[in-house]
């Protein structure tokens, strides 16, 4: 079941994630925005990366992860791939 948020293009689903904050209509979790505009890609460069996406998704992304930096925080934390695990070739680049 689609669980609304005070964010309009935000969603939970318990079907998708686990029910991690998404956007509305995809499985794109709002941490991927996140970690995309943690990298320094600009926010309006970020549909061209996702074309799936409108900037009005991204923005509302990054304003719910103002809201809830903790909660989001920890989402990416529990799905980062331990350093040990990369292989060292992709790791150099």
């Amino acid at each position: 079941m689609v669980q609304t948020t005070e964010y309009l293009y935000i969603v939970r689903d318990e079907q998708i994630l686990k029910g991690e904050p998404i956007i509305k209509g995809t499985r794109t979790p709002v941490r991927a925005i996140v970690e995309t505009w943690r990298m320094g890609v600009a926010p309006e460069e970020i549909p061209k990366g996702l074309p799936h996406l409108t900037l009005a998704q991204v923005f509302s992304a990054l304003t719910y992860y103002s809201d809830h930096q903790d909660e989001i925080n920890n989402y990416i934390e529990r799905n980062r791939i331990p350093d040990e695990l990369i292989d060292p070739l992709v790791k150099d680049l």
